[in-house]
C-alpha cells in the first residue's frame, strides 16, 4: 500500500504519532440515561459545534486510477459515508483523538489506517487500495454450497447468505466450516432473508431462498449489503440469522469486461463466465450483460450430472442525480443429478462416492433422480436519493418450473439396488435366524451390480401394456408477483428512520408428469396399495407427457410491514424496530381422489395468519477500540406452507389447531477493533416455541403399519452457545486468525403426535376407521437437534506478498454432529406389540433407552489451503485463484437420519440384534480431497 500525506508539518506529526498517542475519552456514565434523552436537533447543535473533518483521495494502487463506489468510516463509531467515483471524500465527526479511519471498496483490500483527530482538519492526501485477489474465493464458495443443492432433506447451511460478511468468524463459518454443514447458531437458512434490489428472495414453502435462481451469476451478484444477526438492516426488518441485501443496479458495479474459466472436481468439473459493464454513460444510461456455462457429466459423487446455463441483464438510467430507474432480468437454468444418503452397510460395501440413484442405458450415465430448475426473474425498480432520503420501490415477476424426477413402480420390484431385501444384512436379520450363505450371495450380487437396472425397467414394460415402471417428474409450476417500497430518512444528525412494505402473491401448481413409460404404451392411474383412483374424472390410461397421481394449486398471499428507529451519537447507538405480516394459504384441488371423495377436488378454505415481532439493540463504544453491542428479539411468523397441510398431494385438509410459531432470542457481543488485533465474542440464546413439522413414511409401528403423515405440534427448540472470532496482524504481510462456535442445540419440549393414513382398502389393513391418530408426547426433550457440528474450531495462517500473491490455510475441528432421529419411536406406540395390543416384555426402559440412543457422529479434522496470484498486463488485470479443501481426504459424515419404518420395540431389537441392521441410519458422507482453480481476467 502506499499513501501519499498532503497535510501540513503538524498533521504529519500527528500521523506519526500513531497508537503512542493517549485516548480522548469522552465520559458517559452516569449522563447516559439524559443524553439518550436528549431530542434529534440537541444533538445535531453538540455536535456541530465541536465538528473535525478527515479528507483523502481513494485510488486504484496498481493502475493509479479511481475505484467506484468506496465507503469511509471510523471504526467503533456510526461515523460513516459512501463516496462515489472519482471524488475525494470529507468525513466530518465530532470524536477526537486516535480513531481507526476505515476505506473498503468492492473487489479491494479494505484498509484501517491509526489517525489522530487534533485539528479542525486532517488531510490524508492520496491513498491506495489493493485489489482483493482473495475475491475469487467467493467463486470457490459458491463451488461449495453447490453441494447443498443436492441434499434438501440433510438441511441447508447459510454459507452463500455469510458470503458478503467480512467478520472472521462468519467468514470462516462459511468457506471452511459450510463444507461439513455447519449452521451458524444451529439455525435453518429460512432465519436468514436474502433480498435482491429489495424484493424478497425467501419462498412460501420453507422460507428458504433459492440460491440457484441465481446460481453462476457471481460477477453481478457481488455488490451485496450484509446485517449479521438481530442488527438493524437498511432493507427489511430481517432474519434472526441475518439479513443479506443484493443489488444487482450496473451503476454500482466496476466497468469493464471480466472473462473467467474454472475446473473443478466439486459438483462441477468446468465453468466458463463472461461480463460486461458499460459504467456510467455521459447519457445516463448503463447496463451490465453476464453469461455462464457450468457442466459435468459427473461430480465428485458417482453419477451426478450438472448442466447449467445462466444469463443476465440489466440496464439503469438516471434521470438526474437524484432519480434513476432500472431494469433487471435473469435466468439461471439448471439440471443435475441427486444422490442420497446410505446405510453404514452399504457404505463398507461401496464406499463414500456410491449413489444408487443412477445406472447405465446403453453406456451412458442415466440419474433417475435429477432436478431441473428454470425459473426467470424480472425486475423493475426506482431509485431516489438525496443527503436525508433514499425511496426505492421495485416490482418483480417470477415464474417457471422446478423439477424431481423419480421412478415410480406399481405391481413390481423395488428398483432400488439398496432395497433392503437386496443386501446380506436382510439374511443376516431374519426372524428364522441368519443365513449366512445368502448373505454372502447378496453381497456378492450387490458388488456384481450395484447400480441401476435400467435394461431391467424396460424389458419388464416390454411384456405387459401397462406400464410397471414409469419415470416422472413431481413438478412445481410456480408465478409469483412481488411489490415492494422502502423509505430511509434522516431526521438529523445520527437519527434515521426506515419504513418499508412488500406485498407477495403466488400460484404454484404442482402435479406430476409421465416423462418416460419405458417401453409400455400407458400408465393405469391407480394407488397400487389401496386399489383407488387418483383422478376419478379423468381417464385410468395416461400416456407420456400426461399429468397423473395427483393435481393441485396453491394460493399464497403475504403482506409485511416494518418500521425501524436508529439514533447513534459519538459512542452509543441504539435502535427499535418493528414488524407486521398477514399471510394466508388456499390449496384447490383439480384431482377428485377417490381415496377422499369429500375435500380433495376443489378450492379449500382459505388459512390465515397475522403476526408481529419487534427487536431492538444498543452498543456502547467504550474508546473507539473496544465496543459491546446487545440485541434482543421476539417475533410470531406463520409456520411455513410445507407444516400447514397434512396431505396436499390429496386433499384440503389443514393441521388442526394450528399456531403461529414464537421466536425469542438475544445476544451480547464485544467487539475489538486495534490495528493489529480486530475480533468479537459473543453468547446468544434463542427459544423456538409452538413448531409444527410434518414427515411422510411407511412405518411398521405398534398400532399397525401404513403410509403416514406424521404430524408434530407444540415442538420447541433451544439454542445457545457462544461465538469466538478473532484475526491477528503480524506484519504487513502475515495475519493468523483463531475461530471457535461452541453450541448447545437441543429439543426444549415433549411434542404432541399425531399420525394420519387414508381409510381405502379393506378393514383388517386400516389403522383405523377414522384416518387419524393421536399418539400423545414424543419423549425428545434434552435430545440434539439434527443441525449439523455443535461444536467448530479453526485456526488460520495467511501470508500476502507484496508482489501480489498469497497463500493461506485453516485447519479445522468439527465435532458434536447429530443425526435426525425418528419422533414416532419416542411414542407410548413403540412400546406396544402390534400382535397382542400388549407392551413388549423385553421393552424394559434400561433396553429402550440403549435402543433409541441418539447416535452421535464421528468428530474429525479438516485441512483447507487456498492461494492466489495477480498480474498487471497493460491494461489487463489476470489473477489465478486455487483452493484445495480436506487436503488429508478425510472421511466424515455431515448429516443423517434414523430410518422410520421399524416403528416399534419388536421389529428395530430383531433388526440390531446382528450390529449390521438392515434399517440402521442413513447418513450422506462428505467430500473428499477436491480443487478449484479458477483463471480470470479483467479490462
Amino acid at each position: 500500500m502506499k499513501i501519499t500525506i498532503l497535510a501540513s508539518g503538524q498533521h504529519k506529526k500527528c500521523l506519526k504519532g500513531g497508537l503512542n498517542a493517549r485516548f480522548y475519552r469522552i465520559p458517559v456514565g452516569t449522563l447516559l440515561f439524559a443524553f439518550l434523552c436528549l431530542t434529534a436537533n440537541t444533538s445535531l447543535s453538540q455536535r456541530v459545534q465541536g465538528a473535525f473533518a478527515v479528507e483523502g483521495k481513494v485510488l486504484n494502487a496498481q493502475t493509479g486510477t479511481s475505484l467506484g463506489p468506496y465507503t469511509v468510516s471510523i471504526e467503533g463509531s456510526w461515523v460513516s459515508k459512501k463516496i462515489e467515483a472519482n471524488t475525494r471524500f470529507r468525513l466530518e465527526t465530532s470524536l477526537t483523538g486516535e480513531q481507526l479511519l476505515r476505506i473498503s471498496a468492492p473487489d479491494f483490500v479494505t484498509k484501517r489506517i491509526p489517525i489522530v483527530l487534533e485539528q479542525q482538519l486532517l488531510d490524508l492526501g492520496t491513498i491506495y487500495l489493493e485489489r482483493d485477489i482473495a475475491l475469487d474465493k467467493t467463486d470457490n464458495l459458491i463451488s461449495l454450497t453447490d453441494a447443498e443443492l443436492y441434499e434438501e432433506e440433510n438441511g441447508s447451511t447459510a454459507s452463500g447468505l455469510l458470503q458478503a460478511s467480512r467478520d472472521i468468524f462468519l467468514t470462516r463459518a462459511a468457506f471452511d466450516f459450510g463444507q461439513a454443514f455447519f449452521k451458524v447458531r444451529g439455525y435453518d437458512r429460512g432465519n436468514g432473508t436474502v433480498l435482491i434490489n429489495g424484493i424478497p428472495m425467501n419462498t412460501f414453502y420453507d422460507r428458504r431462498a433459492q440460491w440457484n435462481t441465481w446460481g453462476g451469476l457471481n460477477d453481478v451478484t457481488r455488490n451485496q449489503d450484509f446485517s449479521n444477526g438481530l442488527e438493524a438492516s437498511d432493507h427489511t426488518f430481517g432474519g434472526i440469522l441475518g439479513t443479506t441485501q443484493i443489488d444487482t443496479r450496473p451503476s454500482g458495479m466496476r466497468p469493464g469486461v471480466r472473462i473467467s474459466y474454472s475446473v473443478s472436481n466439486r459438483t462441477y468439473r468446468g465453468r466458463a463466465m463472461i461480463t460486461y459493464n458499460s459504467g456510467n454513460r455521459d447519457s445516463g444510461f448503463s447496463y451490465s450483460v453476464s453469461a455462464s456455462k457450468r457442466w459435468a457429466s459427473e461430480g465428485y459423487i458417482s453419477g451426478t450430472l450438472y448442466d447449467a446455463d445462466s444469463f443476465f441483464g440489466a440496464v439503469e438510467y438516471h434521470i438526474d442525480p437524484k432519480n434513476s430507474v432500472s431494469f433487471t432480468s435473469l435466468l439461471a437454468s439448471n439440471r443435475r443429478g441427486r444422490s442420497s444418503a446410505i446405510t453404514e452397510e452399504v457404505f463398507h460395501l461401496a464406499g463414500k462416492k456410491y449413489n444408487p440413484y443412477w445406472g447405465f442405458q446403453q453406456g451412458d450415465i442415466r440419474n433417475s433422480r435429477e432436478r431441473k430448475i428454470q425459473q426467470p426473474l424480472l425486475m423493475l425498480n426506482y431509485d431516489h436519493r438525496s443527503d436525508r432520503l433514499r425511496l426505492s420501490t421495485g416490482v418483480s415477476y417470477q415464474y417457471g418450473p422446478d423439477a424431481r424426477s423419480r421412478i415410480g413402480y406399481y405391481h413390481a420390484p423395488n428398483p432400488d439396488p439398496t432395497y433392503y431385501r437386496y443386501l446380506p444384512s436382510f439374511y443376516i436379520n431374519g426372524p428364522t435366524g441368519a443365513n449366512f450363505e445368502n448373505a454372502m450371495l447378496a453381497q456378492e450380487g450387490f458388488l456384481n451390480n450395484p447400480q441401476l437396472n435400467w435394461g431391467k425397467l424396460y424389458r419388464a414394460n416390454i411384456e405387459e401394456d401397462t406400464a410397471s415402471y414409469v419415470w416422472y417428474d413431481d413438478m412445481i409450476q410456480n408465478e409469483l408477483l412481488t411489490a415492494n417500497g422502502l423509505a430511509n430518512l434522516k431526521v438529523g444528525e445520527g437519527v434515521q428512520l426506515d419504513f418499508g412494505a412488500t406485498y407477495r402473491t403466488l400460484k404454484a401448481k404442482n402435479f406430476a408428469v409421465l416423462r418416460d413409460l419405458m417401453g409400455a404404451e400407458f400408465h393405469e392411474d391407480i394407488d397400487p396399495f389401496s386399489g383407488t383412483r387418483n383422478d376419478l374424472n379423468g381417464t385410468l390410461a395416461k400416456e407420456k407427457g400426461e399429468v397423473f397421481n395427483y393435481n393441485y394449486l396453491i394460493h399464497a398471499d403475504a403482506f409485511d410491514a416494518f418500521l425501524q428507529f436508529r439514533m447513534n451519537g459519538n459512542t452509543w447507538g441504539l435502535f427499535l424496530s418493528g414488524n407486521y405480516a398477514k399471510t394466508g394459504y388456499q390449496r384447490e384441488g383439480l384431482f377428485l381422489n377417490e381415496r377422499f371423495l369429500e375435500g380433495s377436488l376443489g378450492p379449500g378454505g382459505m388459512v390465515d395468519f397475522s403476526n408481529y415481532g419487534a427487536k431492538g439493540g444498543f452498543s456502547y463504544s467504550i474508546n473507539g477500540r473496544h465496543r459491546i453491542k446487545i440485541h434482543g428479539a421476539y417475533l410470531t411468523r406463520n409456520p411455513a406452507f410445507r407444516n400447514v397441510f397434512i396431505n396436499p398431494r390429496e386433499n384440503n385438509h389443514t393441521v388442526p389447531n394450528l399456531q403461529n410459531e414464537k421466536i425469542s432470542t438475544v445476544d451480547c457481543n464485544y467487539y475489538v477493533r486495534l490495528p493489529k488485533l480486530t475480533g468479537r465474542i459473543t453468547g446468544f440464546y434463542t427459544r423456538f416455541q409452538d413448531l409444527t413439522d410434518i414427515n411422510f413414511f411407511f412405518v411398521e409401528s405398534g398400532v399397525g403399519s401404513d403410509f403416514v403423515q406424521e404430524v408434530l405440534s407444540e415442538l420447541d427448540k433451544l439454542h445457545l452457545g457462544t461465538e469466538l472470532g478473532m484475526e491477528y496482524k503480524m506484519s504487513s504481510s502475515v495475519k493468523v486468525s483463531a475461530v471457535a462456535a461452541i453450541g448447545k442445540y437441543v429439543y426444549a419440549r415433549d411434542p404432541s403426535l399425531t399420525i394420519n393414513f387414508d381409510t381405502a382398502g379393506s378393514e383388517d389393513d386400516q389403522i383405523n376407521a377414522v384416518g387419524n391418530l393421536d399418539l400423545g408426547k414424543a419423549k425428545i426433550k434434552d435430545l440434539k437437534l439434527a443441525q449439523g457440528p455443535q461444536k467448530a474450531y479453526a485456526l488460520g495462517l495467511e501470508y500476502r506478498d507484496p508482489k501480489y500473491w498469497w497463500v493461506g490455510g485453516a485447519a479445522n475441528y468439527l465435532a458434536n454432529n447429530y443425526g435426525q432421529i425418528s419422533f414416532i419411536n419416542r411414542t407410548g406406540s413403540f412400546f406396544i406389540d402390534p400382535e397382542t395390543g400388549r407392551s413388549f416384555p423385553q421393552a424394559t426402559q434400561e433396553n429402550v433407552d440403549d435402543i433409541l440412543m441418539q447416535n452421535k457422529m464421528e468428530d474429525f479434522y479438516l485441512l483447507n489451503v487456498i492461494g492466489g496470484k495477480s498480474w498487471l498486463v497493460g491494461n489487463k488485470y489476470i489473477s489465478l485463484f486455487a483452493s484445495i479443501n480436506n487436503v488429508f481426504d478425510t472421511t466424515f459424515k455431515t448429516g443423517g437420519f434414523e430410518q422410520r419404518r421399524k416403528g416399534n420395540f419388536g421389529e428395530l431389537w430383531q433388526d440390531r440384534l446382528s450390529g449390521n441392521p438392515s434399517f440402521g441410519p442413513k447418513y450422506w458422507y462428505g467430500y473428499g480431497r477436491t480443487y478449484f482453480i479458477n483463471l480470470a481476467i479483467s479490462f
